[in-house]
């Protein structure tokens, strides 16, 4: 699995973003039930048909017109991927596995067709044709190439940090979003799914721990003890809404009463790669990684509620003995395990097909993009270590509290995680030297990281 060729794929880093083209901004987003919360996705609508990338991949974007948001390539600079790309470890020979709810009509660009959203979104960055399949298994009926933008999301971002990885789509019913029984229930069929067919599994989706049962608890540990044992990574976003983790799906939720304070399943089970969010600070000349903080973002147009990585201390978890000794973990499992840009103002640039021949870009952003990041970036350790890796907190927590922990990571010491939910302030925590429940270890140095992972040993 070994290459030391380059990819067949050319891109060069981009140059300084131009804005151009007619353009009107596109507002609106929907909270999926089945997630945390959706994510934010500040779209540009660009008239007349998609730009291919310019020679050598240029892949400027007409979102830097109103956002300060980032191309494939410029993200992948600065978290270390691109010289791993230029290598040839690009993910090819494993698959990643993603759940996402079904749609049965298109109505761009909140619903879009992901077939034409990737081949905008190849060409217009220079990336391979992907290889996607989508399972209708759980979603009997469903359209299988209609797309609600979150699952554009992580779609394209699996495929922007590990172009050649094959990605397997499985769609949910609406009905999966009924209660949190029926949330955990179908995460827990994702994930034995997922297990029988894929070598990374990557969940934007959740719920607050305080909405579930503790049979349905047990039964999602069951088969992520499954997944470990097959040396399948799950990683899960660690939420938007900060140190909350309700309200719960079907309940009433008193005005003005102050919700709880938890982290949310299955990011909390110690059997999944917990993911929180950062804001990033790059170059828009090379990528060049400048600096990050936490992620806590207003929402827009309301101004009663705020966004934020979320974390915090499990309620159902004892602390794992991957986190024993770690400063600020105390009796309970911690969240979140590590971090990736979450901000939509400078998440990456995404490409939507407008269902005319045209398309939108729009920055990703949420926890929900932090995620599947983490899915392509777990997908090209493993071709790079020739295996799959499996469960990695253990190595990720061994690295960080080695000598070589700034190597592997950069360190996000700055921000917090308090939201307001009206009429409430909730405290939530601050990032701070290594690990600190907003941002976890930080977001990777993928060029030291991979390497790490790949040859595992305590340091």
């Amino acid at each position: 699995m070994h290459s030391a060729s380059a990819p067949a794929y050319g891109r060069a880093v981009p140059s300084a973003p131009a804005a151009g083209g007619p353009s009107r901004l596109i507002g609106g987003r929907r909270r999926l039930a089945l997630g945390v919360l959706a994510p934010l996705l500040s779209v540009l609508l660009v008239a007349g048909q998609p730009r291919p990338a310019a020679a050598g991949g240029d892949g400027t974007g007409d979102c830097y017109s109103v956002t300060t948001c980032y191309t494939p390539q410029q993200i992948e600079v600065a978290y270390g991927i691109w010289p791993l790309l230029l290598q040839g470890f690009d993910g090819r020979g494993e698959t990643v596995v993603m759940p996402e709810l079904a749609e049965q009509q298109l109505d761009p660009p909140m619903v879009s067709d992901i077939r034409q959203d990737l081949a905008g979104f190849d060409q217009r960055f220079g990336l391979p044709a992907a290889r996607l399949e989508v399972t209708t298994r759980f979603a009997p009926g469903a359209s299988r190439w209609l797309s609600f933008y979150e699952e554009t999301l992580d779609v394209e971002m699996v495929h922007a940090i590990a172009p050649s990885a094959a990605i397997d789509v499985v769609l949910f019913s609406l009905s999966a979003t009924a209660s949190a029984g029926s949330v955990i229930s179908n995460l827990t069929d994702m994930v034995r799914l997922g297990t029988a067919h894929g070598d990374v599994i990557s969940m934007s989706e959740g719920i607050g721990e305080n909405c579930a049962a503790g049979p349905d608890v047990s039964r999602l540990h069951a088969a992520l003890r499954a997944a470990d044992l097959h040396h399948v990574t799950v990683i899960a976003s660690s939420g938007d809404t900060g140190p909350v983790g309700g309200p719960c799906l079907g309940q009433f939720v008193t005005p003005g009463a102050v919700p709880p304070r938890a982290p949310s399943l299955p990011a909390s089970d110690p059997l999944v790669l917990a993911v929180g969010g950062t804001s990033l600070t790059a170059s828009h000349q090379d990528g060049g990684y400048t600096r990050e903080t936490a992620w806590s973002l207003p929402l827009e147009n309301r101004g009663l509620s705020t966004l934020a990585s979320g974390g915090g201390f499990s309620h159902r978890f004892p602390r794992p003995a991957y986190q024993n000794g770690v400063p600020g973990i105390g009796g309970a499992r911690g969240v979140p395990d590590v971090a990736a840009d979450a901000s939509g103002h400078t998440g990456m640039a995404l490409v939507i097909s407008n269902g005319s021949g045209g398309y939108e870009i729009g920055a990703a952003g949420g926890t929900s993009a932090a995620a599947p990041f983490w899915a392509g970036l777990i997908a090209v350790a493993d071709q790079f270590a020739g295996h799959d890796l499996g469960f990695v907190n253990p190595a990720l927590y061994c690295i960080g509290r080695s000598p070589v922990y700034h190597q592997a990571f950069h360190d996000v010491t700055t921000g917090n995680s308090t939201v307001m939910v009206a009429p409430n302030a909730v405290p939530g925590y601050r990032a701070g030297p290594g690990w600190d429940p907003v941002t976890g270890w930080g977001t990777p140095s993928a060029q030291a990281m991979v390497p790490l992972l790949a040859g595992y040993a305590c340091y």
